[in-house]
């Protein structure tokens, strides 16, 4: 019987698995030696029966996600991997202290723009860049928020480089998704592997819902005790691409799933409507943009969201997570800046570094861009899910063409970073166990605190040789294993 890894070969990239580019395919410790003994022990055969057998699980369990197109939408499951991504418990304290120090850095950086804004006055940060941003909210200016918490929830992307470094590749501000697939992904290892997961001592991801309902608590308006704080989640409704998880997370929280009809506005205070009356709501997970939040404030057709919902935020009738204009601080263009904001504002140097960015809206990052177009990843500051980006390599002439004109003609719209050779892990595919590129979002919650989930969504690029890893560019899920101590 060819044992699975018998053929397996990273190249030049750091696996997850294996360590460093040119390691003879050891394992990097005693514990991940293990899970590759246990791997061995079955063949080919056996791993595809289980993970059609998960993927079956997960339709079954409409755990999907939808995919939206010109003509149509298609509710697709999120692909899973059976072959867990590792991280060692010395590996995961670096990435959990990285990712506390920026959202501290994230939430002053923010009460500092709506407030005083030394960080624009001082020049760290250009000011039209933050003013002039489509996500900045001018009717937050002056607003105070329950202990300075904007973000409450948080996404921050992490790769990892070939020489094993951990960076940050995105941060995730407004309505970071897909905490949900992450316990899910390891509910379904456990159910469907018990004999591989068995004894390997693999820090829990099950308390999340506990977590993130005790951090919103704990940001509820002042003067209620804790077990008098009524928390909702709040839905664009089914349609929603991410529907299945505000029903999850509202079911692992144990509160109320509502849509902006179901609330009301009464004397600057928020009410749900029940079948016995109305029912005071002090918190709202919302997971609804900003601009159909409040049709009174914002956008004037919109029906998800609750007229009167901003005035009643303002006067602290009610805690909104995430804090309206949060989005103003996970801009690509302001990403490029954050080193800089955390060194301001902590006086630290960043536990994660960036991965280096050029910002095309400054003549030498706009004239670096252009002269290495073809070798360079060139982004959109406001899109996410993959969408705009080009991958100068992997691009067409006409392509590259493309996109160096709309450079020139909009540069403030674009930034652009070297290609980031991600690192792989071993993962099932129809030709045997192969390389394929990773890359992690931890997702944390800050209430009094901040606590980081271990591991967070693993996210992989399933087809050979892509470095997109986004679920609505093909990419799939692997359970993220934080190993104990």
């Amino acid at each position: 019987m060819q044992k699975l890894f018998e053929n397996y070969d990273p190249g030049r990239f750091f696996c997850e698995l294996f360590g460093p580019p040119r390691s003879n395919r050891r394992p990097v410790s005693a514990q991940v030696a293990k899970i590759v003994r246990r791997l061995n022990g079955f063949n080919l055969g056996a791993l595809r029966r289980r993970s059609r057998e998960a993927d079956q699980e997960l339709y079954n369990l409409g755990i999907t996600f939808t995919v939206y197109t010109e003509q149509t939408s298609v509710d697709r499951i999120l692909p899973f991997d059976v072959l867990p991504r590792v991280l060692s418990a010395q590996d995961w304290a670096v990435i959990e202290r990285g990712v506390r120090q920026r959202i501290e850095a994230i939430n002053l950086f923010l009460h500092d723009v709506y407030h005083d804004r030394k960080v624009l006055k001082d020049g760290v940060v250009p000011e039209d860049l933050v003013l002039g941003n489509p996500h900045y909210c001018p009717q937050m200016a002056g607003v105070k928020v329950p202990g300075g918490v904007y973000v409450h929830v948080c996404g921050i992307d992490v790769v990892r480089d070939r020489d094993g470094s951990f960076k940050v590749l995105e941060d995730n501000a407004r309505t970071p998704s897909g905490v949900s697939y992450v316990i899910e992904n390891r509910h379904l290892m456990l159910r469907t592997f018990p004999d591989f997961v068995a004894n390997v001592g693999i820090r829990s991801v099950s308390d999340y819902g506990p977590r993130l309902h005790q951090a919103l608590v704990q940001v509820a308006p002042g003067g209620k005790r804790d077990a008098d704080v009524s928390v909702a989640l709040l839905s664009p409704g089914i349609y929603n691409s991410a529907y299945f998880e505000h029903v999850f997370l509202a079911r692992e929280m144990g509160v109320p799933l509502v849509e902006g009809r179901d609330l009301t506005i009464e004397k600057d205070r928020v009410y749900m409507k029940t079948a016995a009356g109305l029912e005071p709501v002090d918190v709202i997970y919302r997971r609804v943009d900003d601009a159909f939040l409040d049709p009174q404030a914002f956008n004037p057709n919109s029906v998800l969201g609750v007229p009167g919902l901003f005035a009643a935020y303002k006067k602290g009738g009610v805690t909104l997570a995430n804090a309206v204009g949060t989005g103003v601080a996970d801009d690509k263009a302001v990403y490029a800046y954050m080193p800089r904001i955390i060194r301001y504002y902590l006086d630290q140097d960043p536990i994660l570094e960036n991965v280096e960015t050029y910002i095309c809206r400054e003549a030498e990052g706009l004239a670096h861009a252009l002269a290495h177009l073809p070798e360079l990843v060139v982004k959109p500051v406001g899109e996410s899910g993959g969408y705009g980006v080009l991958i100068g390599p992997q691009a067409s002439a006409a392509a590259i063409a493309k996109r160096r004109e709309e450079l020139k003609q909009n540069p403030a719209n674009y930034i652009a970073q070297p290609v980031v050779d991600l690192s792989v892990c071993p993962t099932l595919t129809p030709g045997g166990v192969e390389p394929r590129h990773v890359d992690l979002r931890p997702f944390a919650v800050t209430g009094n605190g901040t606590w980081v989930l271990p591991g967070g969504l693993t996210r992989v690029a399933l087809t050979k040789g892509s470095l997109v890893v986004n679920s609505s560019q093909g990419g799939g899920s692997k359970d993220t294993w934080v190993l104990e101590d």
